[in-house]
């Protein structure tokens, strides 16, 4: 249960890494407003968190074998038949869960860096208006 539930942390975790990695290309694009960069980075990481707490929901919903987790296991690391959609839903509600929580936090960093920016007399980006 240990290898699956590390290999389920290292697939969500790359998952995770490629939005952070196209979050922070949206906040570099946002580089000229520090305000509007980090609120921006904050709103796609509560999008974000609620994409991987929809996944952990969801999580009983899924087959096991339709994973790219059952597909990194070797067969001898697979559960039994009789147990593996109970263990692939324990194990994947927790690390999707985890991921979303920490997730969660740093969106709370986010918007709370964007206030103290804003605080601090810097505002966000506003489009120039036409006419």
């Amino acid at each position: 249960m240990n290898q699956v539930r590390q290999v389920a942390v290292e697939c969500v975790g790359r998952a995770v890494m490629f939005g952070w990695l196209a979050i922070g290309c949206v906040m570099v694009g946002f580089s000229f407003a520090p305000v509007s960069s980090f609120r921006s980075g904050a709103v796609l990481a509560l999008v974000m968190s609620l994409i991987l707490l929809w996944r952990a929901i969801t999580a009983a919903s899924r087959n096991p074998r339709h994973s790219e987790v059952w597909l990194y296991l070797d067969e001898a690391n697979r559960p039994a038949e009789a147990d593996a959609r109970f263990v692939f839903t324990t194990i994947m509600r927790e690390v999707y869960g985890h991921y979303a929580q920490v997730t969660l936090w740093v969106a709370v960093g986010l918007f709370a860096a964007s206030a103290l920016l804003q605080l601090a007399g810097l505002t966000p980006y506003s489009p120039p208006t036409v006419g």
